[in-house]
Order: structure tokens, then sequence, then C-alpha cells
């Protein structure tokens, strides 16, 4: 079973900054998607397990990037 989960990230403005994103993010333990969109800065992350948010959010951080909220 999956699960699915939506984050909106501040400041991507181009393709890079999606890939720099769905890479870390597909980094985490669990992760077997991640699907950004760039005009809202959502990203679906799906999993096969439950995420802990501090995780994304490092990721995150670790593209150059931030949560929003």
């Amino acid at each position: 079973m999956s699960e699915t989960t939506d984050y909106t990230v501040n400041g991507m403005t181009c393709g890079h900054c999606a890939a720099s994103v769905t890479e870390e993010i597909t980094q985490i333990s669990g992760v077997s998607d991640v699907s950004v969109h760039l005009e809202t800065g959502k990203v679906t992350v799906t999993s096969t397990a439950p995420v802990a948010l501090d995780d994304v959010r490092a990721a995150v951080a670790e593209a150059g990037y931030e949560l929003a909220g």
C-alpha cells in the first residue's frame, strides 16, 4: 500500500530547482515517487510507508529550498 502526501516548497523557479528537490526527496527511505509542480510549488511524495515531516524538510533544505508553513 502506498501513501501520497503533498507539500509546498518555496523558491523553486526552474527545472533545475525541481530536479534538485526531486533528487533529495527520492533519497528518503521508502519514497517511491516525487512529482514537482513548479507553477504552484506543490510537491507530491508517494511512499511505501509514512515519511517523517522532518526528513522531507531536511531533504528540501539540502536542495536549497524550504517547506512552506
